[in-house]
């Protein structure tokens, strides 16, 4: 039943390619950043989490085939695409309003770290994952380089999303833990300020660049 899971030459390429891809800096990252300096480590290593369970919808996605209609169909790309763009310049306003909100204010450094529930980094994870057309783009172009005709594509689409799922953990919740190891600088209400406005900004921009097809 589960002869496709084969750790050959195809298999390690696949690790490697996908590592590259993954430590490359991008939206994920960004996100994982954004939530650890806001709520602490406990929100960048469930953002991370959030953000890796996508995957899988992906995998179901290309393996069904309704991302080749995606491609096919212009508008129905184009509406994913602009839901996607629309929420990261949603989470990027959040960031450059509670900027706004921080900038000036002098509070100890105990109590700047904002206590949301677990839901919130789980939901923004998820859904930036989920919104984001590139990733269906990619799946879609990139796991059947690594699927034979003989191999059951949901179930080798679900594998190689679980790999994808363990090599991007270990980044994310690694750069959640160098960001959570500065808590006590990143809680300063001036760098607190600075940290949302950068990602923010960034958020923003990202969100232009993927509404614009660039």
């Amino acid at each position: 039943m589960f002869d496709f899971i084969q750790f050959d030459a195809a298999f390690w390429s696949f690790v490697v390619a996908i590592t590259l891809l993954t430590v490359t800096p991008g939206v994920d990252t960004l996100l994982v950043i954004r939530n650890t300096s806001r709520g602490g480590l406990r929100d960048g290593v469930l953002t991370s989490l959030a953000i890796c369970a996508g995957l899988f919808v992906h995998a179901l996605v290309s393996s069904a085939g309704i991302s080749l209609i995606l491609l096919q169909s212009a508008w129905a790309f184009s509406a994913l695409k602009l839901v996607g763009a629309g929420y990261l310049i949603w989470l990027g306003i959040k960031s450059l309003k509670s900027a706004r909100r921080a900038r000036g204010l002098n509070v100890d450094v105990s109590v700047t770290r904002q206590q949301v529930s677990c839901w919130l980094p789980l939901r923004e994870g998820f859904l930036s994952n989920v919104l984001n057309p590139k990733t269906v783009v990619f799946y879609m172009a990139f796991l059947p380089q690594f699927i034979a005709p003989t191999d059951p594509a949901v179930l080798k689409s679900l594998w190689l999303a679980g790999v994808h799922f363990v090599i991007a953990n270990l980044w994310q919740i690694s750069v959640a833990l160098m960001v959570g190891g500065a808590g006590r600088w990143l809680a300063r209400p001036r760098v607190a300020c600075w940290m949302e406005g950068i990602t923010g900004s960034v958020m923003v921009l990202l969100g232009a660049r993927l509404a614009l097809g660039r």
